[in-house]
């Protein structure tokens, strides 16, 4: 497949989105589909609720008609049920905050047995296809092989890439940016590697998210929501995983590691010691809180997803 083809495959999954928006946006509207906003967060954020959540439907509902009309195969239709898989929990957490009217969905147990059972059956798709289960490491030219440990491994990379993309959500157009970039960098890879079905996944996943960003950006029309956040950390993972990648997600996500991480330290720090780092987390709301404004952080993190992507491009082709 050659570069033009993959910009239509961009360009139809953008067109979508656009087009839907102004049909699924109202209707968000119309059944109160809105977003509430945590109390604990910061006070210039109160004026959001109410705005729109579950986008991520618009996104999805892009990336499987483009996929599929490009690339039907049983490779396109693993990466897939990954996307939709996480997306469908993330579903469900949206839908019961908007039926309660509150911040809080799915319990956290609830939400990984769900991504637990998820994540098996992706390792038994491609146990089925007759997948090495071996971990490539980059510079050695080896891989580690696995074996039925590497549904351990596949547990934690895939629930700790769906949760990392999902706490990076929380600003107008933070995560839409900074995983279109990723996926942009895994549709390269892929195409290197001439894997065509990742690569199409991938590409339509950026248009998807450029359409999206529409209706995303400062000041924001519509969220994606869990919807939209867990089924891109499931289609982020599972595309590193097809290109057997994992270990270069850590580079090409650097953005979501960090603020995964922001987290955990944030949370290890004030229950150990009882004093925080960070003024909130994840980071983002941090730099907030020391005064930049929302549009600020969202271009540096963007930047920076887009210097890791290069960095992580720059080494994979050496």
């Amino acid at each position: 497949m050659d570069a033009q083809s993959l910009s239509w495959v961009l360009v139809v999954a953008f067109a979508i989105v656009v087009l839907l928006g102004p049909i699924v946006i109202p209707l968000l509207h119309r059944f109160k589909f809105g977003q509430a906003i945590r109390a604990e967060g910061p006070a210039r954020h109160q004026k959001k609720s109410g705005t729109p959540t579950m986008g991520g439907l618009m996104i999805i509902i892009s990336v499987v008609f483009t996929a599929m009309r490009f690339s039907n195969s049983p490779t396109t239709d693993i990466l897939l049920f990954a996307m939709v898989g996480f997306g469908v929990i993330g579903l469900l957490d949206d839908g019961i905050k908007v039926i309660r009217h509150r911040n809080l969905g799915l319990t956290a147990l609830q939400k990984i047995i769900l991504q637990v059972i998820v994540v098996v059956l992706f390792y038994l798709f491609l146990y089925i296809r007759g997948w090495h289960f071996e971990l490539f490491i980059p510079g050695f030219n080896t891989a580690l092989q696995l074996g039925p440990f590497y549904l351990v491994f596949l547990t934690f990379f895939m629930i700790g890439t769906a949760n990392a993309v999902n706490i990076t959500d929380g600003l107008d157009g933070l995560a839409t940016g900074t995983t279109a970039i990723a996926f942009g960098a895994f549709a390269a890879m892929a195409w290197w590697e001439s894997q065509w079905n990742v690569s199409v996944f991938a590409m339509a996943t950026v248009g998807a998210l450029l359409g999206f960003l529409v209706y995303n950006r400062h000041p924001a029309k519509v969220f994606m929501g869990d919807t939209g956040s867990l089924a891109l950390g499931g289609g982020l993972a599972a595309a590193a995983v097809l290109t057997r990648s994992e270990i270069w997600l850590a580079l090409v996500g650097g953005i979501f590691v960090i603020e995964a991480l922001s987290v955990i330290i944030q949370v290890i720090s004030f229950q150990s010691f009882g004093r925080r780092i960070f003024r909130m987390s994840p980071l983002h709301h941090h730099f907030e809180l020391v005064g930049w404004s929302e549009w600020r952080v969202v271009t540096i993190f963007w930047l920076f997803g887009l210097a890791m992507s290069l960095a992580a491009l720059y080494l994979y082709v050496r």
